[in-house]
């Protein structure tokens, strides 16, 4: 059995297909016979159709099979995101997470958030949830990785000429009042992203997915490159 509270998290409320109340429909309908051989197919995704929010390279997978694959090609970032008032961005980040296809997604204070934005993509995500800071802190410590803060605030160094560290946690405020003085005295060091305009901040979803792209920008291997 795996940790408990590091596996996909399960989704009670959440439509149950990508395009479910969201419009049109994508995806691909019923397999052709004969149908794909093999213990990653879904028999019912293959009799009925696959119109989950997936790459097309997963099509008729099970969900189990999807995250092990993934499983064996995460990147060395970990995504942390404070959770003290329900934060309606949090499925935002996991979605980008997913995308960018981080190890983890820490939840950091309520155990419960919004899934709606994640749109479904946290069943392929591996989530863990951290009571507090101190106990994120602990664990980022046990196995090695600096907490780098994401957060405009004085005295920080900008994201744009920063060397992210390849290993570490990327930890993220609430939207509104950003990082907390508990979460900012833990971090190896806080990064700002670069603003020129007149709103103070940038929505925290927002926030999240650029200092993501710019660990991807870094060490990612980039499919596609040409001469």
């Amino acid at each position: 059995m795996g940790d408990p509270s590091t596996t996909p998290a399960p989704v009670t409320d959440d439509p149950a297909q990508y395009d479910e109340g969201f419009g049109t429909e994508i995806g691909v309908g019923p397999h052709s016979l004969p149908w794909p051989v093999g213990e990653r197919y879904d028999p019912e995704l293959l009799a009925h159709g696959d119109r989950r929010n997936v790459g097309d390279e997963y099509r008729y997978w099970t969900r189990e099979a999807i995250v092990a694959d993934l499983d064996l090609r995460r990147h060395d970032f970990h995504v942390a995101v404070e959770n003290w008032g329900h934060d309606f961005n949090i499925g935002s980040v996991v979605r980008t997470a997913n995308a960018f296809l981080a190890k983890e997604v820490h939840i950091v204070g309520r155990r419960r958030w919004n899934r709606r934005g994640a749109m479904v993509t946290d069943r392929y995500q591996h989530v863990r949830h951290h009571p507090d800071t101190a106990d994120l802190t602990a664990w980022a410590a046990s196995e090695g990785l600096p907490i780098i803060g994401i957060d405009n605030l004085p005295g920080v160094v900008p994201l744009e000429r920063t060397e992210l560290p390849r290993r570490c946690v990327l930890l993220f405020g609430q939207e509104g009042p950003g990082l907390t003085e508990e979460a900012r005295k833990h971090a190896s060091m806080v990064c700002s992203i670069a603003q020129f305009g007149s709103t103070r901040s940038i929505n925290a979803g927002a926030a999240a997915a650029i200092a993501m792209h710019a660990w991807v920008q870094r060490y990612a291997d980039i499919p596609g490159g040409g001469a």
